[in-house]
């Protein structure tokens, strides 16, 4: 008995997730409907006969995060193309957390999402938690325009977000970073795959996780642009150019963050970053039912530097 009383526990509380992770106990579907009607059609029993969402599905997926976008966060009004990415929610409110934990008691942070996506998720969810200022590039205007919409429709979001094109794609910083910037942390959640059939392959392996089934054709079940999923050489080269270019803007952003999703490219990215002599290196793990990572972060201040940025 006590035994079941255990594990009852454990498939009710979601304890990857970090402390402070609105979505750490199971969802409450009854409220979600509530929410988002039609969610109701994207529930199915799953293999222990209780009531869940079809992940494999990157329709539900969507109207999910919609109602727990407007349920814990506030956000009535969030919507961008079926084509571009649709990210897990407790996931990428984790990496805010964790980098909330990093700044510790800082007022007024400003954060420069590299990447930020159609979605716009991170400035959403820092802006909603902590009321962060944002910073938020993209390689896609037609990313950046939706972004915008986004931010405009929640008033909650507005005036707290600048919106910057990266019309270099060998760049990451430059022409972002303006001179006059001050920034505290910057995040990133690479793209992944270098090819878009890699990318297939990844989703393919995704789905039967989920499901069980084998399938030729699937859609990506958290759907994505070719930009926001493949870039050439992969997250490795993806960071290893994020690092060596992090070096001339050490004096412009106290802590570089990013996302590493495959455990192997880190040995290279310890070795880069004691290369390019970054000063302080950090590890976090984290990571949901489904996935595990981590974030690796940087600085080029020495402590004392960093007290005197806190203080300024």
């Amino acid at each position: 008995m006590e035994k079941e009383e255990k594990q009852e526990v454990r498939s009710t509380i979601k304890t990857n997730l970090h402390p402070n992770n609105k979505n750490r106990e199971q969802y409450d579907l009854s409220e979600l409907i509530k929410i988002r009607p039609e969610l109701e059609k994207h529930i199915k029993p799953n293999k222990y006969g209780e009531d869940s969402i079809q992940f494999s599905d990157p329709a539900a997926v969507k109207v999910l995060n919609k109602a727990l976008l407007h349920h814990y966060y506030g956000i009535e009004n969030w919507d961008f193309p079926d084509t571009n990415l649709c990210p897990p929610i407790p996931g990428r409110a984790d990496y805010i957390h964790y980098m909330a934990d990093l700044l510790g008691d800082k007022e007024d942070i400003t954060c420069l999402d590299i990447g930020v996506g159609a979605n716009c998720i991170y400035p959403v969810l820092g802006i909603s938690e902590y009321n962060w200022n944002f910073i938020a590039s993209d390689v896609d205007v037609d990313s950046i325009a939706t972004a915008k919409e986004i931010v405009k429709s929640n008033p909650s979001l507005k005036g707290k977000v600048k919106f910057r094109i990266q019309k270099d794609l060998n760049n990451i910083f430059k022409t972002v970073i303006k001179p006059k910037d001050k920034i505290d942390v910057s995040i990133c959640n690479p793209p992944f795959h270098s090819s878009k059939k890699e990318a297939l392959k990844g989703s393919m392996r995704k789905v039967r996780r989920l499901t069980g089934k084998r399938s030729k054709k699937v859609q990506l079940n958290f759907s994505g642009a070719a930009n926001e999923l493949v870039f050439a050489g992969g997250e490795k080269q993806f960071i290893h150019n994020m690092i060596a270019e992090s070096v001339k803007y050490k004096s412009k952003c106290m802590w570089f963050t990013t996302l590493v999703s495959n455990k192997k490219n880190l040995d290279g990215i310890y070795k880069q970053l004691q290369e390019v002599e970054a000063t302080e290196v950090r590890t976090v793990n984290m990571g949901t039912a489904n996935k595990i990572s981590r974030i690796v972060i940087w600085s080029f201040l020495d402590e004392k530097e960093q007290k005197e940025w806190k203080k300024s």
